[in-house]
């Protein structure tokens, strides 16, 4: 299956000398994910809700300065393959180009709505993050503020005990700090929906007009959505994807089957992930841009990622996908290169990004960022269980037969 049948033709587009507080008000459109940056006819890259709304930048500057390099594929680019260079470079959105110009993009939606009717084959236990990163009702809003930007995450949800109470928003924080409180908020909060977005109300904090210097350190329950999305563990992964659009939210808390405890996440990324399976162990580590390597070749990355897993005691690697993207900036006939490294393991999941003139250079660079992150257990969340082989046949089948 490919993505001709699934790209839009209809992107929000902005040159790079755009302002970005126009870009923000672009983004007042629940629906959009990410903006194409482009310097005429030329594609310069995207710039994305969830990296706005994570950065500290004045309102003047320009768009340009902020476009993120993320993958580019074809009108003919295969599914699975998209879905594997989303989850390498972490973008929801990838632009289609024809000629070097974009024409569409394809987004994870669109992806999900897809191949929503095969993911009978795998269930929420297979997928989801087992940690479950949170907050407390009193946790201040600028401390849960720093876990969803320290964690990369853009809900967490709110427990109290051992009970699930609510949910809160990286927009909905941004939103509120930003605009500085300025309506009055009470009484109780709307459903949980909107992309993005913990709920259309909040409840709880009153008037706080103009007192904004104070706004960090009100408690999460006074702008936390009370109304949570969940899901059980044995659920199947098509109905988690059928719940996600209807409500318009992107996550949902995972609780055990039995006590109903909130015992994990699973987010559209989580679901994305799911289709880059593969099918035995012959390619647990995935290069996209291994063209770029100089002195390096497959086998070369493959050994680099053992030789740094295995440096820090009994850990098996699920899978491995490095995403080498080439900057115009040159020093001496050599290209700058972002490298980018998404480890899965049994031990926990790692990212790190390494930046340099060479791809073995960035490469390197983003290795040894990962080696620290090992070397300080850091994690971003437990790995998944991997679907036997026949979850895994009647998951490909469709890929398989077409």
């Amino acid at each position: 299956m490919d993505i001709s049948e699934i790209l839009s033709t209809k992107f929000t587009e902005f040159d790079i000398g755009t302002p970005l507080s126009k870009v923000a008000g672009a983004f007042e459109n629940q629906e959009l994910d990410a903006v194409v940056v482009t310097d005429g006819d030329e594609y310069r890259g995207v710039v994305s809700r969830r990296q706005l709304a994570s950065s500290s930048n004045q309102p003047s500057a320009k768009v340009g300065s902020q476009a993120q390099h993320v993958p580019t594929v074809e009108r003919t680019e295969d599914v699975r393959e998209v879905a594997r260079l989303m989850i390498g470079s972490d973008a929801k959105t990838l632009p289609v180009l024809d000629d070097d110009r974009p024409v569409g993009v394809v987004t994870a939606d669109a992806v999900l709505e897809a191949v929503r009717p095969f993911l009978d084959a795998v269930t929420v236990e297979d997928a989801y993050s087992s940690t479950l990163v949170s907050a407390t009702p009193e946790t201040t809003i600028g401390k849960a503020l720093n876990i969803l930007r320290e964690s990369g995450i853009a809900h967490l949800p709110v427990v109290d005990g051992d009970d699930l109470v609510g949910m809160i928003s990286l927009y909905d924080v941004i939103e509120f700090t930003t605009r500085g409180g300025s309506k009055s908020q009470g009484g109780s909060p709307g459903s949980f929906g909107g992309r993005g977005r913990s709920g259309s109300s909040h409840g709880g904090f009153g008037s706080r007009e103009g007192d904004s210097d104070r706004l960090l350190d009100l408690p999460v329950r006074n702008l936390m959505s009370d109304t949570v999305a969940t899901v059980e563990r044995s659920a199947q992964l098509d109905k988690v994807v059928k719940t996600m659009f209807e409500q318009g939210i992107s996550s949902l808390v995972v609780t055990a089957d039995d006590t109903g405890e909130p015992v994990g996440i699973i987010t559209k990324t989580d679901v994305i992930e799911a289709l880059t399976w593969e099918r035995d162990d012959r390619n647990a580590v995935q290069v996209f841009g291994l063209d770029l390597l100089e002195g390096m070749d497959y086998d070369d990355v493959s050994a680099l990622i053992e030789s740094m897993t295995s440096k820090y005691g009994e850990m098996s690697v699920i899978k491995a996908s490095i995403e080498l993207q080439e900057h115009k900036e040159q020093s001496r006939g050599v290209p700058l290169v972002l490298a980018r490294i998404r480890l899965v393991t049994d031990r926990g999941y790692f990212t790190a990004d390494g930046e340099g003139y060479g791809a073995s250079h960035a490469l390197r660079l983003a290795a040894n960022a990962v080696e620290r992150q090992l070397l300080k257990g850091k994690t971003y969340g437990q790995s998944k269980k991997r679907p036997d082989s026949d979850e895994q046949e009647q998951l490909y089948g469709w890929w398989l037969g077409g």
